[in-house]
């Protein structure tokens, strides 16, 4: 009899995820196992476990993928191993492609090469993208807000406000595989691996997460408030690319950015605070 290892995040989907991980229909005959995956202090010891015929299945939110690729990095994962989304963004599926109802995604081709961060002298590896600008100030309010104990926590809001109000743009020197330009009045500064963040904007619109060899940057800066205002909802369709006087993409296997004052950023939504600088390399030159 084939054993399903549910490593479900309990926190994932406003406290949801156990829920979510109870719900999944597994074949027939199979026998479910439920692992609190903020529980596990020895994946080595998990793996050992699991016999042949067995499968371990990835219950949570883009924040969980980030700390389990992270957590197994440096181990020998099994193969086969499959996602079930109960998070609230859910952009890595919104990336690939949501499945059918109660098809579970085969994660392995998409977790074996990933692209990194260095921020503040830690590296880490990332599935979907660095946010930095309006975005990374949108988390920081979010986190602020869960924190005094709201749950519906509405980030398009968050960043209305903070265009027409709160966020100061900034000037960001940029360096693309040794090449360096300066903006002004940048909004937004995010490095791509996938097409997909913030809950389902597309600011890298032709990014392949499979194609490791590069990830994207997208800049969109110059403009004041209000046209930025204006333009910012296309970022949801990937439309903002139209508006090129005032949007940037570059692509490369290094992208390092720098912003002239500290500036909270997110990583696949988890947030950092305070930061001036972060590098990112592909997959291809960390292996």
């Amino acid at each position: 009899m084939s054993r399903y290892f549910i490593l479900y995040n309990p926190k994932a989907g406003n406290g949801k995820g156990k829920n979510v991980a109870e719900q999944i229909r597994l074949p027939e005959g199979a026998e479910a196992e439920y692992v609190d995956i903020t529980q596990i202090s020895d994946y080595q010891d998990l793996f050992s476990k699991l016999q042949e015929q067995d499968r371990l299945v990835l219950c949570g939110g883009d924040g969980t993928l980030n700390h389990f690729v992270n957590d197994t990095a440096e181990i020998k994962r099994p193969k086969g191993i499959l996602y079930v989304p109960s998070g609230t963004g859910n952009d890595f599926l919104n990336d690939i492609g949501k499945p059918a109802d109660n098809e579970m995604v085969e994660l392995d081709a998409y977790i074996e090469h990933l692209p990194t961060v260095t921020i503040n002298g830690k590296t880490t590896l990332f599935m979907n993208g660095i946010g930095f600008g309006i975005d990374g100030y949108c988390c920081e309010e979010g986190d602020k807000q869960r924190a005094a104990g709201k749950t519906d926590i509405n980030y398009t809001a968050i960043a209305i406000m903070g265009l027409l109000f709160h966020f100061k743009p900034r000037t960001a020197t940029v360096t693309v595989d040794g090449i360096t330009k300066t903006y002004r009045k940048v909004w937004i500064a995010p490095t791509m691996n996938g097409r997909c963040y913030g809950g389902g904007m597309f600011p890298t619109p032709d990014q392949d997460r499979l194609h490791n060899d590069t990830v994207s940057l997208m800049l969109m800066y110059g403009k004041g408030r209000l046209k930025t205002l204006m333009v910012f909802p296309s970022i949801f369709k990937g439309e903002h690319v139209k508006h090129t006087e005032m949007v940037d993409i570059m692509t490369g296997r290094e992208i390092k950015v720098t912003f002239d004052m500290p500036t909270a950023l997110q990583i696949d939504g988890e947030t950092v605070t305070g930061v001036t600088e972060y590098v990112v390399k592909s997959a291809a030159l960390n292996e």
